[in-house]
């Protein structure tokens, strides 16, 4: 049985992800205070290390080289809904260019993320409580795990996207539907199949931006 350490590495390896000993022990870290927290802040319905380090941490790294290709440069980041962080969190350990901010309805899930920032001591981290609807602000980058439909997800936070920014929803199955009703304005211009090690499951991520005007 592989060490936890071992496991990550090997799976980010397959990502095409070379990480820091700092970045695996905070993904490692990230993942063990969930699980201590989960009791308090109701965070994820998995139970145990080796769920976490495949259904969270890896799900969450296969949006990393994406991001690179997409958004390379410096910039903000919102992650939209994002519980205790995903993928939020494991993108600002691995992105420490971009400034994100995990954005939740839920108080307790906030402030979780802002203690994850205190004690990995991830300056470019922090947790918003808010809805999205009601936030200002401008971000380069918006993203979503499994946070709400498409459409819904696009018209909440479409007066937060900058100027030539990008969404990333990830998604499980292809979401057909979803895509066939689009608000005006939005643009997909690519959906990509994600393959994450140790996860039998569909994965893509919906890559959009505003049309032209």
């Amino acid at each position: 049985m592989n060490a936890p350490i071992d496991t990550l590495r090997q799976g980010a390896a397959a990502l095409g992800l070379a990480l820091s000993g700092t970045q695996a022990e905070q993904l490692l870290s990230y993942g063990t205070l969930m699980l201590k927290w989960n009791k308090v802040y109701n965070l994820t319905a998995l139970r145990d290390p080796a769920s976490v380090l495949t259904h969270h941490l890896l799900d969450s790294l296969a949006a990393v080289p994406p991001l690179q290709r997409e958004w390379a440069g410096e910039g903000r980041l919102l992650d939209v809904g994002s519980g205790g962080g995903l993928p939020g969190v494991v993108i600002a350990i691995m992105r420490s260019d971009l400034q994100v901010s995990c954005l939740d309805a839920v108080a307790k899930k906030a402030a979780f993320v802002q203690q994850v920032a205190a004690e990995l001591e991830l300056p470019n981290l922090r947790g918003l409580h808010a809805r999205v609807e009601s936030l200002a602000g401008s971000y380069e980058v918006i993203s979503s795990r499994a946070f709400a439909s498409l459409p819904d997800f696009f018209n909440g936070s479409a007066h937060l996207l900058a100027p030539g920014g990008v969404w990333l929803a990830m998604k499980g199955k292809m979401p057909t539907e979803e895509l066939a009703v689009l608000p005006a304005g939005i643009a997909v211009f690519h959906v990509e199949q994600l393959t994450v090690p140790g996860l039998d499951a569909e994965r893509c991520i919906v890559w959009a931006r505003k049309e032209a005007a």
